[in-house]
């Protein structure tokens, strides 16, 4: 009997030393990776063109990290197929720490907008920071009889189909944005696609279309020449940049938030020390006042969140946008 305990005092005795050590083992692997990286030049992967939004901050973001971290960080510009040619690019990327993807809200419409997608939005990445965040603005030219926001939804309501809204193209975040509107306001609006952010503006200034719903940095700089006049912004907070205009929220549609936004993510399985590493980066960068003031300048707020938050984020964003792009029944050909 004496035996078999001590036996069995020995398995457990070796089963824990055995854990301890596998445990120890990962910890290490973890440890070592933070402590060595990076070693080499790193690649910030955006699944657009340059000169867009996501580029201009991929850009702004490296050349600090060049900076702080004492190896290179460039910015490589995959475009096509609504962004997912380059997303599907960084999922299947090693998981080394040296490949990355700045992208931005689009990331979250993908998986409603192209029931093919060959990667898991959610499986496939780590997050590693939201970088900034962007409202849209709601915009009109200055003569347009609706005053604020109210009065406009009144008229729209009034005129079922006739109020066009302007879009970036089909399935953009200008897009969905106004599809939102549509479903919180009880509005009939006609999306027109055009191609790209500035040509919406030309669009309503012309008087082609009667609203769009720009994301700011779109729209900023004819605002505050009074080319074009903001009824509110998207955000559940005013944005910094213009202060005076109110948001949705405010004028009594609650259920209005589109938020845009511009984050860093890795392929799933990079070293979680490097992740947490990268991310405390981030934070310093757009904490930086150099960072902060260019940022809010283009009309944007520095974030520089946490991996868990910018997890939470993302998955509520994924689920929120895939019931909206099924609710108004958007389909890209």
């Amino acid at each position: 009997m004496k035996i078999v305990q001590h036996l069995a005092v020995t398995v457990r005795a070796l089963t824990g030393a055995v854990f301890a050590a596998a445990l120890l083992g990962i910890v290490g692997v973890n440890g070592a990776a933070a402590q060595k990286w990076p070693e080499k030049t790193a690649r910030i992967v955006t699944p657009f063109g340059p000169g867009g939004g996501t580029d201009i901050f991929a850009r702004m973001l490296a050349q600090r990290l060049s900076e702080t971290m004492g190896q290179q960080f460039i910015v490589e510009n995959r475009p096509g197929a609504g962004s997912t040619l380059g997303t599907e690019y960084v999922a299947r990327a090693p998981a080394d720490g040296y490949t990355f993807l700045m992208t931005s809200a689009s990331f979250s419409f993908s998986p409603g907008l192209y029931p093919k997608l060959r990667y898991d939005p959610i499986r496939d990445f780590t997050r590693v920071s939201q970088v900034v965040q962007v409202p849209h603005v709601i915009v009109v030219i200055p003569s347009f009889p609706a005053k604020d926001l109210r009065e406009f939804v009144k008229l729209a309501r009034a005129r079922p189909g006739e109020v066009l809204y302007a879009s970036a193209g089909a399935g953009s975040a200008m897009h969905l944005a106004g599809a939102l509107f549509g479903i919180v306001t009880k509005t009939q609006l006609t999306h027109v696609p055009y191609k790209g952010g500035g040509a919406t503006t030309v669009a309503v200034m012309s008087g082609e279309a009667t609203t769009a719903f720009n994301t700011i940095e779109t729209a900023l700089s004819l605002i505050r020449a009074n080319r074009l006049r903001a009824l509110a912004v998207s955000t559940r907070e005013r944005a910094p940049a213009l202060p005076d205009v109110p948001t949705a929220i405010e004028a009594g549609f609650k259920d209005y938030e589109a938020i845009g936004w511009f984050g860093l993510m890795a392929p799933a399985g990079t070293p979680s020390a490097i992740v947490e590493q990268l991310s405390a980066e981030v934070a310093k960068a757009m904490a930086a006042p150099a960072i902060r003031e260019r940022t809010m300048a283009q009309g944007a707020t520095p974030v520089g969140s946490t991996p868990a938050q910018f997890e939470r984020f993302v998955r509520e964003e994924v689920a929120k946008w895939t019931r909206i792009i099924r609710e108004a029944g958007i389909k890209l050909d």
